[in-house]
């Protein structure tokens, strides 16, 4: 901001003659630290109001021009002298800028469309006969990879070259999908044959291939997987069942 400098005789004669005029005439003014002085017959200061703010104008029963400037709050520097007044005030409004992130589905490891299912690629699985229950052997699916997955329905076993597929136990059917998190493992029984001989067709397998089903039942799941059986091999007969897949070995221990 430029101002009209005065020498200071004249500017101290004319601001003795300020104040002897204004108390005359019972005007008010008040002047902040680092105010610019007033010449009651020239203009102190010119202010260009910025174009994105009010400006205001008031009005004395002056002749004389004095120029109020207020910054940021509206503080300011008033001057009263003869004439009108002009007010001029410009301030900067901010608003504030906000901005977050939130963990949602593209990050959280349980949702759905984060997982992928357990398959042979995925998971290690072994094969354990079973003192008790008899004639019972264990499946266990261990989740080796870095992402959640499921398994989904039942293992689809096939011994050997065995042309059909063992039905399921729905009574074993869990309330949700069993989904391993990295590290953990998953469970089936198997029943091999009837306790009391009334399977038929009992023999005797060397391999095992265990099916994964995909998200719809009996779809394909992936990558199969051939868990090692006992050298002496696994009798089986007609009365072959599976449970469903569980997360929890005590929900099964007794079937």
């Amino acid at each position: 901001m430029r101002r009209t400098r005065t020498p200071l005789l004249a500017v101290a004669g004319a601001a003795l003659a300020a104040l002897a005029l204004t108390a005359c005439d019972g005007g008010t003014g008040t002047e902040d630290e680092g105010a610019a002085k007033h010449s009651p017959s020239a203009t102190a200061s010119e202010v260009t109001p910025n174009a994105n703010q009010p400006s205001a104008d008031a009005k004395g029963g002056q002749d004389g021009t004095g120029a109020k400037e207020g910054t940021g709050s509206g503080s300011g520097t008033s001057s009263s002298g003869h004439g009108s007044a002009k007010q001029s005030s410009t301030g900067t409004h901010r608003g504030s800028t906000g901005s977050g992130s939130g963990s949602g589905g593209a990050s959280d490891p349980w949702d759905p469309a984060n997982r992928v299912l357990c398959n042979g690629s995925n998971t290690r699985v072994t094969a354990q006969l079973q003192s008790r229950p008899l004639n019972h052997m264990l499946l266990t699916v261990t989740n080796t990879g870095s992402k959640y997955c499921d398994l989904t329905y039942y293992p689809v076993l096939r011994f050997d070259g065995m042309q059909w597929a063992p039905q399921a136990d729905e009574s074993t059917h869990p309330q949700a999908v069993t989904t391993l998190a990295p590290g953990k493992s998953g469970y089936a029984e198997v029943r091999l044959s009837a306790a009391d001989g009334s399977g038929d067709g009992g023999t005797t397998a060397h391999r095992l291939t265990v099916y994964f089903q995909g998200k719809t039942p009996k779809s394909d799941g992936g990558a199969t997987a051939n868990p090692t059986l006992p050298a002496k091999g696994v009798y089986y007969d007609s009365s072959l069942e599976v449970t469903y897949w569980q997360s929890d070995l005590s929900s099964i221990s007794s079937w």
